[in-house]
């Protein structure tokens, strides 16, 4: 930290002798505060952070918000309850029919979750207490509530999820700390390495890797440090167009507060809602619109963590530097095992003039995905575009009337030769300058049109652009009627796409089937992202558990094997949702024996004591 401050004095002395002085101020001197930046600057934002009881608000249990669910109602008619979405107060009357149809299941069958958590259940917490008086003579914020604490010993993997539903607790953090700044975590970073005690660095929970789970065989005590608190913009340059913020921010809030200012960063994971800034970083995480805004290594300019070490961060806001291998591809994708995320500078832009949706059908999927191949060709990429299988199609339509199949049966003219076990759709979403959207637009659907593919309209399109942010909902549904399911993904090169999406669904149905699964599961692909090179690939696949006497095993086993069949035809272990615990087997394959060594060095350097001793990647 001394080195810091000496760099910084030395660099407020050499432009201080370029200010121009007046005789009278001869013997005047420049002090750090009043050095301020050319470009105008807003002050901090003063929103309201997360609250610290986020399961005042948020399931605990499950995904989401409390008040937010999909249920079959005493109609036997599915609905989605709350106001927070577009979906929110309808009904769904295909959805039992699809629901009973794919996954033999039946609604007198039911496999209720536990109302709510058995206090007795957790284990009382090892607190290091010397370290816990240090915390609060600091003045910071602290809880070994067994509520706060079993909130942030998960994310949303399906083992963890169902654990919590059947109330089963395991590990749980001992404390949890909440800091509202910077330098509040170097004060936590610095008493925990004077004391040993595992930190376990906690953003918005929305981990699908286990990468919160609280190893087994720490026996330190372990503490949650939720950085919830530390939401604010601290400064908006309009010059230079970047935003420096807090990391505990979360996804729509920050992209609340820049578009109140006629700002976005464009980043729109599908977890935007609830995951948070430092945890984008961590992950090297990817949003749907990545085509125009890029993802997250892509827009941060500046990354400051603090470590067991000290500080890390570059000395400028240049836009790029050759001073050696980046700093801040240590950082990204480090998955709390190196230190704390607490403030990033990322590049912004003016909200865009123009937003359009759009939709287009394929005959197959085949040449769906050779249609996005030559988009990515040309580099026309509109800012999203998601291709869905049959399946997925299937249950768009079944369950949402994503695209109007009953308009297709009508006008099937229009459509000839469309068969509808075999069509697929994508989904697109074009921003910018109004006239070059409708540009843009016309040569996208040109080409489209070239394989086969025609227009399905603007709504279609922004319903299956918003069904993005209810769909994880309907896995907490499933298990309320003995239906098991997941998502994962990766990327692959192009020539790669349509071989690896057959040869994993059939993975999955042939590896259920052997394992005693009843009905075939159902096993689906959808491409989200595109590349010049290649194409990030999502799976979803469900099943009936009944008559299965460890389900979730099963499960395991199954994605075991897909993540086997996904390296062995080229995929990579994960596009954006990161290792953690769950894929850390696969990293010395993903990256190399020597490739594994370099990051095990530095983690050997930069923390010596494993404060941060989540156990991931490594």
């Amino acid at each position: 930290m001394a080195s810091n401050s000496s760099s910084a004095q030395q660099r407020l002395r050499i432009i201080a002798g370029h200010l121009q002085k007046r005789p009278e101020d001869e013997n005047a001197s420049v002090a750090t505060q009043e050095c301020k930046a050319e470009a105008p600057r807003s002050e901090p934002s003063s929103a309201t952070p997360v609250p610290r009881r986020r399961q005042e608000i948020m399931k605990w249990n499950g995904w989401g918000y409390s008040d937010s669910r999909f249920l079959f109602n005493k109609k036997g008619q599915a609905e989605f309850t709350g106001k927070r979405y577009r979906l929110s107060g309808l009904i769904l009357p295909s959805l039992k029919d699809w629901f009973e149809g794919t996954f033999g299941a039946n609604l007198q069958h039911r496999s209720p979750a536990t109302p709510s958590l058995n206090l007795s259940a957790v284990a009382p917490p090892n607190l290091n207490q010397p370290f816990v008086e240090d915390l609060k003579a600091a003045g910071l914020a602290v809880s070994h509530d067994p509520e706060d604490r079993v909130f942030r010993a998960h994310g949303h993997c399906l083992h963890e999820v169902f654990a919590l539903r059947e109330g089963r607790i395991g590990r749980v953090p001992d404390m949890v700390v909440w800091p509202s700044c910077h330098s509040d975590v170097e004060k936590i970073v610095e008493l925990a390495c004077k004391h040993n005690v595992c930190l376990i660095p906690y953003g918005g929970g929305t981990s699908v890797s286990s990468a919160l789970e609280c190893p087994r065989e720490e026996t330190r005590s372990i503490v949650s440090l939720d950085t919830s608190q530390m939401s604010r913009i601290l400064w908006i340059d309009e010059k230079n167009l970047t935003a420096h913020v807090e990391a505990g921010i979360i996804g729509q809030d920050l992209e609340r507060q820049l578009n109140e200012r006629g700002y976005c960063t464009g980043h729109e994971p599908d977890s935007m809602e609830f995951s948070s800034l430092g945890g984008w970083v961590a992950t090297r995480a990817s949003g749907m619109k990545k085509n125009i805004y890029g993802n997250i290594e892509d827009l941060v300019v500046h990354i400051k963590m603090v470590t067991p070490r000290g500080v890390i961060e570059k000395s400028c806001l240049g836009p790029r530097m050759s001073t050696g291998p980046d700093i801040h591809h240590f950082i990204l994708g480090s998955e709390g095992t190196l230190g704390v995320v607490t403030e990033v500078t990322l590049k912004i832009r003016p909200i865009p003039e123009y937003q359009k949706y759009g939709s287009v059908v394929f005959p197959n999927f085949q040449q769906g995905v050779a249609c996005l191949r030559e988009v990515a060709r040309q580099r026309c990429a509109p800012a999203s575009i998601r291709l869905m299988d049959n399946e997925q199609f299937q249950f768009g339509e079944f369950c949402f009337s994503l695209i109007l199949l009953n308009f297709f049966l009508l006008k099937n003219f229009c459509f000839k030769g469309f068969d509808p076990q075999h069509l697929c759709v994508a989904t697109l979403l074009f921003e910018g300058d109004r006239g070059k959207v409708l540009q843009h637009e016309k040569q996208v659907y040109d080409i489209a049109a070239k394989f086969g593919g025609l227009a399905a309209g603007e709504d279609n399109g922004q319903r299956g652009y918003m069904l993005t942010f209810v769909i994880a909902y309907l896995r907490d549904l499933g298990m309320d009627y003995y239906v098991i399911g997941e998502s994962f993904e990766t990327s692959v090169p192009w020539d790669r796409v349509l071989d690896l999406c057959r040869n994993v669904k059939e993975r999955i149905v042939r590896e259920c089937k052997e394992r005693g699964v009843q009905c075939p599961p159902l096993s689906t692909s959808r491409v989200t992202q595109t590349y010049d090179a290649g194409a990030c690939v999502y799976f979803y696949f469900a099943f009936n558990y009944r008559g299965l006497s460890d389900p979730v095993h099963v499960y395991e086993q199954v994605e075991h094997a897909a993540r086997e069949e996904i390296l062995a035809n080229g995929g990579s272990l994960s596009h954006h949702h990161g290792v953690g615990k769950l894929r850390k087997e696969w990293m010395k394959e993903s990256v190399s024996g020597v490739g594994l060594g370099m990051l095990k060095s530095v983690k050997e350097y930069v923390d010596p004591q494993n404060i941060f001793g989540n156990r991931n990647l490594l």
